[in-house]
């Protein structure tokens, strides 16, 4: 049987380590966060990374395909403000709630930071996380405006039997007739990736909650959201309109599923959420 001289073993993994650690020019650190939910594995995971100075673009995309989950998050501050981006596996995007409540999150949980509540700078404007209690916070977003849509070509062949169809900013939403309608939907994905909005949202009265919905962006890498901050800025008004009710409890019916309560005030929409940090790790470049 051979042995091992573990003393000449650990030198050599030692002598290994500092070899890679001097060719190593940068070490970034980054969080995972399940979003919207209070245990691991739930809810949406996002990656975050804080940074003293933005990277290249091609850079900070390259790091969200490598982590492969439906957003990482960037943020730098500049004099006393916060700077907010998202990325994708594919691009970046213009608005993420749950990848915003994540890095509230890790300012809170892991970067001490003190006050009560962050406001992040970012393309879709100043993105608010305030603290509620411990791994519970409040996410305020601008609400998105609900518009009717008459016809529009391709809507007709996803594979999805909704009852009627609006559109916000950047989605379309297709009312359907119950919930058990949006479990069981089967949407064409490839057909969706080809639509000139980020994604289709599917959404009908809930059983036990206000509504339910569910959220596709092929376009973007992501067939199948977990749990999407964002697309309760177009759910909530109409929900709110339709239910006449400014607080509502929704759920989003993914695999791994999240629950949240949508507050529709003004032209903001308040979500409070729990959200949890399951790995913490370092990036070599």
């Amino acid at each position: 049987m051979a042995t091992v001289n573990f003393q000449s073993f650990a030198l050599t993994c030692g002598s290994l380590w500092q070899a890679r650690q001097t060719l190593t020019t940068m070490e970034l650190i980054l969080y995972q966060v399940d979003a919207f939910s209070d245990k691991p594995f739930g809810g949406n995971p996002a990656a975050v990374c804080v940074l003293d100075e933005w990277l290249s673009d091609e850079l900070m995309q390259n790091i969200a395909a490598e982590m492969n989950l439906s957003e990482t998050a960037f943020c730098v501050k500049n004099e006393d403000k916060y700077h907010l981006r998202w990325f994708t596996p594919k691009a970046e995007v213009d608005m993420c709630g749950h990848a915003t409540l994540a890095t509230g999150h890790i300012y809170f949980t892991e970067l001490n930071y003190k006050q009560e509540s962050i406001s992040f700078e970012t393309k879709s404007g100043p993105l608010q996380v305030a603290k509620i209690s411990a791994g519970q916070y409040k996410l305020s977003l601008p609400t998105d405006e609900v518009m009717v849509v008459f016809y529009e070509d391709g809507l007709d062949k996803l594979n999805i039997e909704y009852e009627s169809v609006f559109e916000g900013k950047d989605d379309y939403l297709m009312i359907l007739k119950n919930e058990t309608e949006v479990i069981k939907t089967r949407p064409d994905f490839k057909a969706i990736g080809k639509l000139d909005k980020r994604g289709v949202i599917i959404t009908a009265k809930g059983d036990n909650s206000d509504f339910v919905s569910r959220c596709f962006y092929p376009a973007y890498g992501i067939d199948e959201d977990p749990v999407t901050g964002s697309a309760h800025t177009l759910l909530t008004p109409y929900w709110s309109r339709r239910l006449s009710k400014n607080d509502l409890h929704a759920k989003q019916l993914s695999d791994r599923g999240g629950e949240m309560t949508c507050q529709l005030k003004g032209e903001r929409v308040n979500i409070s959420a729990s959200a949890i940090t399951i790995i913490k790790g370092s990036l070599y470049l």
